[in-house]
């Protein structure tokens, strides 16, 4: 962190320098301290800038320059995510600087500080990494800006970007490069980009899959006729631009299965795929939704092909993902000395993102939910990486005896899902094969081991290390696992739950659901039943509290005043909601800015996904989730009378809205005449050019005026009822949720 900690180690210079864009908290949950440890175990001099001022390349010599590389991450979060709302306004606070002090990092921090470096020190390697690198390692559509941006390869000008799980590259390429290997060299780590002249391979054996068109038609065969007398002509169904190749006789050789196997093998693993460049992404939003659909299908380390993708007169290629950490890798990771705390030289400052993990442990990484709102999945992965338990159990004897303040209660035992700790495919060989984007939708697979036994276990084990007087579960929960499981809903029921339990069904229309990968409301029914039933038993008062997202693509005005009647059905009165905020590579942004699907096959004519793009709509879905709030109410009241469903606006407990209160217009009542009138005349009418509008519940609005003084029914009436499932020998199934766009420190999804 500075130059007399290096004077006090007798270090003339560092071999690596880290800069990052968050405080400096050297605790395992925080991505900088667990690089800068890693780095450090294995014999080699570290450095920290952190949070430097980006105004100029000063603040990048303070430590002087590195004998090895720069490497450089935004922080635990993008930092555009970091800095600005779902509304594109920029944020009051930042959760992972000292006293929550805003900019103290740049937009795009990944791109700025290595062109500082740049200036700083010519010449010297640059590594590019973290989630904010891993997320823009090609072609990308870019919210804030609302345009697709080229790979931050191309913008860095990096020598290397790391992506995912970085352990293992950055060690491998931190040897190699002390051992006297030139950065531009190094092109064979899993996990890594950079940018090649166009064409390049690694090797002649290589083979290139072309995937940048959409339908590519090929030679048509046709059967021969059987009566023909003349020599079937076989180059009359070629295509125009066919090449006949010369016949080769070959003697024919018998294979035994294992050679044919491995031939395909080997012959996979040396193909390439080539995406469609990013000019044409650009472009094409079907090409764009083509391009997504293929880096996904390409994401499981155990069959992923290597990725290129042309950016003018380059390109940017892309290794297989990063094997998964073992469990004995992890816990050499996480049983490293960290302090556990802030550095010395922010004093008694407060850092919420440090406040909020302080008294926390992370026991696995990665989620198989596939969320589609989520990017988790393409930082992480989706095979799930664990500690053991005795290095689990290990961490928090050290936050009892050396973390200051903890008096006895562990704040999470989780990661990014709560309860899929040590769950795995059954089959090893059916794991490395698997294609499918998630292991739980649109059910759990049956290969999928739901066991939560060991999960149980650690628990038990947990709550008993003497000091320890509670453990409380706060990473998201994936429910629809957990109904899988009865004792495990029990355990955590009895034992880990502080009054109020955070779940996220996300919505409660299939509609909306599809389009996140989400399990059906029955999931949550389900569960629901099982936690108040063991609350019950265990005398205890406990509530469900479900998050919703707003705006979701895919999502109609409709689906939202289902979900409102859903809320008020059940007596929620939602206080902090979430408005779909668009990030990098997930494939709900994809939709979003394309208006295709990318979770089927994306086609010209293909399924359109309709979007919540304009603010005014983001405003209108988001306000439904608060309908409570009197703000909301009269953009709520145009939004109901466009509908259709003026008959929900009134001041009775059919009504969704009241049509008047006191405590608006700055306590003016309205004129008599209009309070007379009722709804309808207190809610703006719906614009002219649209015309009387069916709706689906109600019919069309001149139906509506002609029964408005009939009674009508209560508002518990109008909700669609879902049946529930029939009993059965399987629970409900269905997908998880995460979320990375809310601020939360590394390690933490948020809501599941």
């Amino acid at each position: 962190m500075s130059r007399a900690e290096m004077d006090a180690l007798g270090w003339d210079a560092c071999d690596v320098i880290l800069v990052t864009g968050d405080a400096y908290i050297d605790h395992p949950s925080f991505g900088m301290a667990l690089v800068g440890r890693l780095l450090e175990a294995q014999g080699f001099r570290v450095g920290i800038i952190s949070q430097p001022d980006w105004q100029s390349a000063e603040a990048f010599r303070v430590l002087g320059k590195p004998t090895l590389y720069y490497g450089i991450t935004a922080g635990n979060m993008d930092s555009m995510v970091n800095r600005y709302t779902a509304d594109r306004k920029i944020r009051s606070d930042d959760a992972y600087t000292a006293n929550a002090e805003p900019n103290k990092r740049p937009d795009r921090a990944v791109t700025v500080y290595a062109q500082r470096v740049r200036e700083a020190y010519p010449g010297t390697p640059v590594v590019i990494g973290s989630i904010e690198a891993s997320l823009r390692r090609i072609a990308h559509f870019d919210y804030w800006s609302d345009k697709v941006r080229r790979s931050v390869l191309a913008d860095s000008k990096a020598d290397l970007l790391i992506f995912g799980n970085a352990e293992r590259a950055l060690v491998d390429l931190t040897h190699r490069m002390a051992a006297g290997e030139d950065i531009k060299t190094i092109r064979d780590l899993r996990g890594t980009a950079f940018m090649v002249p166009p064409g390049w391979l690694p090797g002649e054996d290589w083979g290139v899959h072309n995937s940048t068109r959409v339908d590519v038609p090929g030679k048509v065969d046709v059967h021969p006729n059987p009566y023909a007398m003349a020599q079937e002509d076989k180059a009359a169904c070629a295509t125009d631009n066919a090449v006949a190749a010369p016949e080769v006789v070959k003697p024919i050789r018998i294979m035994s299965r294992e050679e044919r196997l491995a031939m395909a093998k080997e012959k996979h693993d040396k193909t390439v795929v080539r995406l469609p460049s990013y000019e044409t992404v650009v472009a094409d939003p079907v090409m764009y939704a083509h391009a997504s659909r293929v880096f996904h299908l390409e994401s499981n380390p155990g069959n992923a092909r290597a990725m290129v993708q042309a950016h003018g007169e380059r390109d940017v290629w892309l290794n297989p993902p990063p094997l998964p950490l073992q469990m004995d890798e992890m816990d050499g990771v996480y049983d490293m000395n960290y302090a556990r705390a802030p550095h010395p030289s922010y004093g008694k400052a407060h850092i919420p993102a440090w406040e909020m993990i302080r008294f926390s442990v992370n026991i696995m990484r990665g989620c198989f939910g596939g969320c589609t709102f989520c990017s988790i999945t393409e930082h992480e992965g989706r095979i799930i990486q664990s500690r053991s338990e005795p290095s689990i159990l290990r961490e928090i004897e050290h936050i009892r005896d050396k973390t200051k303040g903890f008096t006895g209660t562990i704040s999470d035992l989780g990661g990014p899902t709560a309860n899929m700790y040590r769950l795995a495919c059954k089959d090893k060989a059916i794991e490395v094969s698997c294609r499918r984007l998630s292991c739980v939708y649109p059910s759990i697979c049956v290969n999928l081991g739901t066991d939560h036994s060991k999960l149980i276990s650690l628990y038990r084990k947990a709550r008993a290390i003497p000091g320890v007087k509670k453990i409380l579960i706060s990473s998201g929960l994936r429910y629809d696992l957990a109904v899988r499981s009865p004792e495990y809903v029990k355990e955590l029921v009895t034992h880990h739950v502080g009054g109020l339990l955070k779940i996220a069904p996300e919505h409660t229309e299939e509609n909306t659901l599809s389009k996140m990968m989400k399990p059906g409301i029955g999931a949550y029914d389900e569960f629901k039943e099982m936690f108040d039933r063991f609350s019950l038993e265990a005398g205890k008062k406990q509530y469900l509290i479900p998050y919703f997202i707003a705006a979701h693509p895919g999502t109609t005005d409709l689906d939202m005043l289902n979900l409102a009647l859903w809320l008020k059905k059940n007596n929620f009165k939602l206080d902090q909601v979430q408005t779909f905020m668009p990030t990098p590579m997930a494939m709900a942004t994809t939709m979003y800015h394309t208006r295709k699907n990318p979770l089927h096959k994306v086609m010209a004519d293909s399924e359109v996904v309709e979007t919540a793009r304009s603010g005014k709509i983001r405003r209108t879905h988001k306000a439904f989730l608060r309908y409570q709030d009197p703000d909301n109410w009269p953009i709520l009241r145009e939004a109901l009378v466009a509908m259709g469903r003026g008959d929900l606006i009134g001041n009775g407990d059919k009504h969704l809205i009241p049509s008047w209160t006191a405590g608006e217009g700055n306590g003016q009542a309205p004129a008599a005449g209009a309070r007379r009138a009722g709804p309808a005349a207190m809610a703006p009418s719906a614009p002219a050019a649209r015309g009387p509008r069916a709706n689906a519940l109600t019919g069309s609005l001149t139906a509506r005026a002609s029964i408005d003084n009939k009674p009508r029914a209560s508002i518990l009436d109008t909700i669609k009822v879902k049946a529930k499932p029939a009993p059965a020998a399987t629970p409900v199934r269905g997908a998880k949720g995460g979320r990375a766009a809310a601020p939360a420190p590394q390690g933490r999804a948020g809501r599941k």
